[in-house]
């Protein structure tokens, strides 16, 4: 994987999509808009990972919840690389309310509600990388 930050970036295929059998659809759209996956993994997240994996919400008061639907199912965690990974994945997957997401958008497709919106993608550089070290660091 490149460390060039600004040209990577990280996505999480949520537990709802994977239980609909829309891993291939999202990652089809994915490669579609010219993202290349450079890392990609399925796993189950335990909720002590999934925990540590969102600790930036602990005050919030969505946290428990998120953090007990994020180890409901497998997940697929990828790593995509694009100029510019971040600002582009971001605007192909939508907005966090699949409602207001565009017509596009990987959220507005095929997701149901704010915490089932089929795809996670990293908001910032920092968080990519944050994201990618948790999910894809060498042991």
């Amino acid at each position: 994987m490149e460390s060039n930050l600004q040209n990577i970036t990280f996505a999480i295929i949520k537990p709802e999509a994977i239980k609909k059998k829309l891993i291939g659809k999202i990652t089809t759209i994915i490669e579609e808009n010219q993202f290349e996956i450079q890392g990609i993994t399925i796993i189950q997240m335990t909720l002590e990972k999934s925990k540590l994996f969102y600790k930036m919400h602990e005050d919030r008061p969505f946290y428990n919840d998120l953090c007990t639907y994020m180890c409901s199912g497998k997940i697929v965690a990828m790593v995509l690389k694009k100029t510019n990974a971040v600002e582009n994945f971001r605007r192909l997957i939508g907005a966090t309310n699949p409602k207001e997401a565009a017509k596009d958008t990987i959220r507005y497709q095929f997701g149901t509600s704010i915490e089932e919106n089929a795809i996670h993608g990293s908001d910032s550089d920092d968080n990519a990388n944050r994201e990618i070290a948790f999910f894809f660091k060498k042991n």
